[in-house]
Formats: C-alpha cells, sequence, structure tokens
C-alpha cells in the first residue's frame, strides 16, 4: 500500500477533532464515578447498556466491531470514528519457516506473534537492529530469513546470555548488547540500519522513533504497546496542531482490551475489581464521602484472604479505623453489584480505546513523514493473536530512494 506523505497526518487530525469533540464519553471513568454525566444525557444508552446480560455484554467485550456497531445505533455521531480507525492488513512478504527445532523455548502465542511479524515486514536490505529484544528471538528469525547480520540491544544481560547460545546454536551472527534503551544522550553504531521491535513498550518505542530520526536510520518495523510506560501525568505528542490531551490514565484506557488471559486470571482479576469497589462503598460510608480516592495498586496476595481479611489489609495501609459491626456480606454483595454495572458502563468507554491508539502511533507517523521517511501502516496480524497488532513501517527516503 502506497500513501502520499500528507496522508497520515490528515488522518490525524480529523482523528483529533472528533476525540475532542467525544472526550466527555471516553474520559470519564465510571469505576470511579457512580454515574457518568453521559448517563443523564443518553439515558436511552445508559439504560440498555446496563439491561445487558452477562452473554451479550461478554460479546460486545470481546469483539470491537460489534461493539462499535451496537454503540452506533444509540451514538451515530461516532460512526466517523470507525471509519477512522480503519487499518489494511499488511500484505505477506518472502517467507520461509525454519523447522520447528529453531522455535524451542519459545511460547506458542508468542511464537505466532513472532512469525506474522516476519511475513509482514521486507525486502530487509541492511544489518537488523533489534530494539528491547530480550533472548532475540524475532531478531535471530528475521537474521536467517534475510541473511542480514543481527545486533540485539536488551538491558537483561541474563536474557542476553540465552539469546547468545541459541544465535551460536542455529549459527546465526547475532550480537548481543546489554545497554539500558531510555538512557539519556543514547548514541548507536552506524546510520544503515534496520531497527525493528516486537511489542516495546511505551517510552520504549518512542525513543527508538527519536533514535531513528536523528541518527538517520534506513529503516524501521514498530509495533508498538503499554503507550502509558514511561508517562509520569501527561503525554507530549510530537505533532503540531493538535488539540487532545491524553492523560495518563488516557493511555491506559488504549491497551485495557486483552484476548490472552486465562481462565484464572480472568476470575482474579473479576474478583479484584468487585472487591475494591466493595472496599471503596465501606470507605465511603466511614468517611461520610461520596467523592472517589485513588487506591495504590493492590497485593494480588491479598485476593486469597476472605473479603473482609482484603478490606482491613487496605484500611491498614490507608490508616482507616473500620466499625466492628461491619455486615461483610452486604459489602461484598455492593461491590459485585458495582462490578456488574462498571463492566456494563464501561463499554461505552472502550469503544473508543482504538481510535485512541491510533492517534498515539499516527502521531508517531506524522513525524517520522516530516523527517522524510516513508510511512505505511496495516495490522500485521489477527488481534486474537494479540490485539496490539499495528505495526507502523517507516523507510528513509534517501536511503532506499523513494
Amino acid at each position: 500500500m502506497t500513501t502520499p506523505l500528507t496522508y497520515w497526518r490528515q488522518r490525524l487530525l480529523q482523528l483529533d477533532q472528533l476525540l475532542c469533540a467525544t472526550a466527555p464519553l471516553w474520559r470519564p471513568q465510571p469505576f470511579k464515578l457512580h454515574r457518568p454525566e453521559w448517563c443523564n444525557e443518553y439515558p436511552e444508552l445508559s439504560e440498555a447498556l446496563l439491561a445487558l446480560d452477562d452473554q451479550q455484554m461478554q460479546h460486545l467485550n470481546n469483539d470491537p466491531l460489534a461493539l462499535s456497531d451496537w454503540i452506533g445505533r444509540y451514538l451515530p455521531q461516532i460512526s466517523p470514528l470507525n471509519l477512522l480507525c480503519r487499518l489494511p492488513e499488511r500484505q505477506p512478504a518472502e517467507y520461509c519457516p525454519p523447522g520447528n527445532r529453531f522455535f524451542d523455548g519459545i511460547p506458542g502465542r508468542k511464537r505466532t506473534q513472532i512469525e506474522a511479524f516476519a511475513r509482514s515486514i521486507g525486502p530487509v536490505q541492511s544489518p537488523l537492529l533489534e530494539w528491547c529484544g530480550g533472548k532475540g528471538h524475532l531478531g535471530r528469525l528475521l537474521g536467517r530469513s534475510w541473511q542480514q547480520p543481527v545486533t540485539t540491544l536488551e538491558w537483561n544481560a541474563d536474557l542476553c546470555h540465552i539469546g547468545a547460545q541459541q544465535a551460536r546454536r542455529f549459527g546465526i551472527p547475532q550480537h548481543f548488547r546489554v545497554i539500558d534503551l531510555l538512557q539519556p544522550g543514547l548514541q548507536l553504531d552506524g546510520t544503515a540500519q534496520h531497527a525493528i521491535a516486537l511489542h516495546a513498550c511505551g517510552e520504549l518505542h518512542r525513543t527508538l522513533e527519536q533514535v531513528a530520526i536523528h541518527q538517520n536510520l534506513a529503516a524501521l518495523d514498530i509495533v508498538p504497546c503499554c503507550y502509558a510506560f514511561g508517562v509520569e501525568q501527561q503525554y507530549q505528542p510530537r505533532t503540531e496542531g493538535l488539540s487532545l490531551q491524553l492523560s495518563r490514565d488516557d493511555l491506559r484506557l488504549a491497551v485495557t482490551e486483552t484476548v490472552t488471559a486465562g481462565q484464572r486470571e480472568v476470575l482474579i482479576r473479576d474478583r479484584e475489581m468487585a472487591w475494591k469497589l466493595g472496599f471503596v462503598e465501606l470507605r465511603n460510608r466511614v468517611l461520610g464521602s461520596k467523592t472517589y480516592q485513588s487506591m495504590k495498586p493492590v497485593n494480588k496476595a491479598w485476593l486469597q484472604l476472605s473479603f473482609s481479611g482484603f478490606c482491613h489489609k487496605l484500611a491498614e495501609r490507608e490508616q482507616l479505623q473500620l466499625p466492628a459491626e461491619t455486615v461483610w456480606a452486604a459489602f461484598e454483595a455492593s461491590g459485585w453489584q458495582r462490578y456488574n454495572e462498571v463492566m456494563r458502563l464501561s463499554l461505552l468507554r472502550n469503544s473508543f480505546r482504538r481510535a485512541i491508539e491510533l492517534w498515539l502511533v499516527l502521531d508517531l507517523v506524522a513525524d517520522l513523514e516530516a523527517h522524510d521517511y516513508r510511512v505505511e501502516l496495516g495490522t500485521f496480524c489477527d488481534r486474537s493473536v494479540t490485539p496490539r497488532n499495528i505495526m507502523l513501517s517507516a523507510r528513509k527516503e534517501t536511503v532506499y530512494g523513494i
């Protein structure tokens, strides 16, 4: 897919306007507010969400397209947002898979992601620079496929040691460098390199984009992830003319979708949310307040206690004296009731996840385009493999003659 240099910036500006206009719908968090203001403005939507049974709620939560269509019945103004979020599928490139021995020690889902990445880029005409590469699985596969040397950058020395052993085992020219990729003034050797990063979190993929620009890397293929990582309060966009301002909480919304959690993990997650909400009801009753107060992350071991034990641990941490006559069953039931309401009301907010994620990616794209890179965007795998499936591919015009 070939696009003019202004195409992605134009889409970014349109997305920026729509997200600003709809912020009152996606910014309020039902976990923190008993009823967001939009419930009063759109009572039919609010009632329809709260009336969903568990099966309907799960279906909409797990199918972004179905959710967008369902929300669109009540809010037709978000239809342009859905159109702006559509991305093409990446066209498969030349790829000859190695035997299964090559993937020894790689979990099945990770292998699927790595091979999907390998099928989606090419040709690779420069030495590979694997960013935040762990054991170097992706770099090793691409080095073999394109007969290019690989430099894998990773801060964990143990992972580098294991990766180096595997590279020697398969005769791949792969060098590992133990390095903090977020250090100020990071300098790399050479510019004629093709950088790759699969699910480099937040500031890591943003730093790579800046390194590519400042050091004129020849090519760049990134699958971004965990956009909130490295942002303390407010995201600082790279593109001029944008109006949207995203907080750390807003960035977290972009990655709340998951398809990889097991049943036990889901049950623990649900219990944590319900028990937190039950504790919030109890705390508000004790303090005589309806104002939400932020809560630090919960020690997961506390979830193995009873609801009463869980609340006592939180109260001790917050230096809160709980009444001796507390009816624990009532507050636990209240927490589960609030959980069911929160899950349903949050569907509206969740329908904007992809739009916020794409805005963040397009901000990087527009910056790369402004520095003489030709950029393509597309999905490199189905969301069932990973919902973080947007691949950004950039090629330096002066290097590739494009």
